[in-house]
């Protein structure tokens, strides 16, 4: 059985393309249409593939796009488990805007998942043996599926040992951290909306992240802030990392992917968690190099992490 599982309830058909310029009530003629394998847990297991890690991607899929996206796993080698279901799995949509390089993204819902198919997931984490060092839960949950999932699957991993990642929002991600997972990636507007608080400066960010790790909510806090970089929160310290100046060919998407599966690998492989953030921070901005969700490439990783400064370390003011 994998060291590392991902799991992807709301897998997607991601179909990336440009136009000129973008208006409503024209047609607007596109270029070249690009097809990956999406999804927050799809993305990371890709990443992970390319690092050379011992994963899955676990996810749930039916239909054409379904079949669509295991073709395109397959053809990355990327070991995969899809677990069928009745719907269709989704297509999203991103264009990018080449007259200003502005990427807009459609995200469709996902289809409606009969309770028998959500529960069979956490049915069939009691059944891997051995069971993974890591489960990294991505990814929003599809219509039908309770917004305490991600807590259930982490109280059920948590009794076999397992070290439970999650990124997600909304109800979903207040649920899992109620739970208590190993590891959490929110965006800065998601730990706002999970403390209810504004968080304008870094220090709030770094204050926000430690106390999440102090009232047990994650023994990991790995919050990314877009141009601003990221900030990691362990046990063990808080520390700041700036994000990489790196020529982007298109949008942001992905880039939090490559982020946390390079976090988890390098975590995994016993990396300090200061190290760890740089790796993490190297891939985010590997991501931008490649237009839709081709995501970071392990060259790209290997060669930006020599550029990525040595972490601030964080020092709570009295």
């Amino acid at each position: 059985m994998p060291a590392l599982i991902t799991l992807t309830l709301n897998p997607a058909l991601d179909l990336a393309t440009t136009t000129d310029h973008v208006a409503p009530t024209h047609k607007l003629r596109c270029g070249p249409v690009q097809r990956f394998a999406g999804g927050g847990g799809i993305n990371v297991a890709r990443v992970l593939h390319r690092l050379g890690a011992d994963v899955c991607a676990w996810a749930l899929a039916g239909g054409a796009a379904g079949t669509q996206v295991r073709q395109l796993l397959a053809a990355e080698g990327v070991p995969t488990l899809l677990q069928p279901i009745s719907g269709d799995t989704r297509e999203n949509f991103s264009v990018v805007e080449t007259t200003t390089s502005q990427e807009f993204r459609f995200v469709l819902p996902g289809p409606t998942l009969q309770p028998a198919e959500w529960q069979a997931c956490l049915d069939a984490l009691a059944t891997h043996t051995p069971p993974p060092r890591w489960l990294i839960a991505s990814g929003s949950l599809p219509p039908g599926t309770p917004d305490d999932f991600y807590a259930q699957l982490a109280r059920a991993a948590s009794g076999r040992g397992v070290r439970v990642a999650v990124d997600t929002s909304g109800p979903p991600l207040a649920a899992a951290l109620q739970a208590g997972v190993a590891l959490v990636k929110p965006s800065l507007r998601e730990l706002r909306d999970v403390m209810q608080k504004p968080l304008e400066h870094a220090a709030d960010w770094c204050t926000a992240a430690q106390s999440l790790v102090h009232c047990g909510a994650a023994d990991i806090v790995a919050l990314s802030v877009g141009e601003q970089g990221a900030v990691l929160a362990t046990h063990e310290g808080v520390w700041q990392a700036p994000a990489l100046n790196v020529p982007a060919t298109s949008g942001t998407t992905g880039a939090g992917d490559c982020f946390l599966a390079t976090l988890v690998w390098a975590l995994d492989r016993g990396d300090a968690p200061a190290e760890a953030l740089r790796w993490g921070v190297a891939a985010g901005a590997a991501a931008l190099l490649h237009p839709g969700t081709t995501l970071a490439q392990a060259d790209d990783v290997r060669r930006l992490v020599r550029s990525v400064p040595a972490p601030m370390a964080f020092t709570p003011q009295p």
